[in-house]
């Protein structure tokens, strides 16, 4: 057991963290497993969790948004990207589910912004296989690539 004041300690901890920068559970365990009892860890990410400091179905959100601002990725990149998380595979596909239409129209400007980079010094078959082995769907490559066949 521990006492009330090891428990605020430990909250202060891992506030301070999660505050510098979102965080998923799996994070934050990964982070304090070696400096606190477990008990007390499980404690402290339950508290934090019902006072939504922790919320992996937001921070999934808030991932992926900032993926889809910095970088041209495949959903299956991004799919890839969070479960490094550790995030619940569940709760993964339960956004690609409901965000698909949004998901798959980033996908396909993405695909664009590589072919637009790319085709100055590669072929278009070379740049269709890229984007095949980087995760992209087929139609999303084919509508990518129309621009650039006319």
């Amino acid at each position: 057991m521990y006492t009330i004041e090891e428990f605020d300690n430990a909250k202060t901890k891992v506030l301070k963290y999660i505050l510098y920068k979102k965080r998923s559970e799996q994070e934050v365990k990964q982070k304090f497993s070696n400096v606190m009892e477990e008990e007390l860890l499980e404690d402290v990410i339950d508290y934090l969790k019902e006072a939504n400091y922790i919320n992996d179905k937001e921070y999934i959100t808030k991932t992926v948004n900032n993926l889809k601002t910095l970088k041209n990725l495949s959903i299956r990149e991004i799919k890839y990207k969070l479960m490094s998380k550790g995030l619940d595979k569940n709760d993964i596909e339960d956004y690609i589910y409901e965000n698909k239409d949004e998901l798959e129209e980033y996908e396909e400007k993405s695909a664009k912004n590589i072919i637009s980079k790319k085709i100055v010094s590669m072929e278009i078959e070379e740049i269709k296989q890229y984007l095949q082995k980087k995760g992209y769907k087929q139609e999303n490559i084919n509508e990518a690539m129309e621009e650039y066949n006319s």
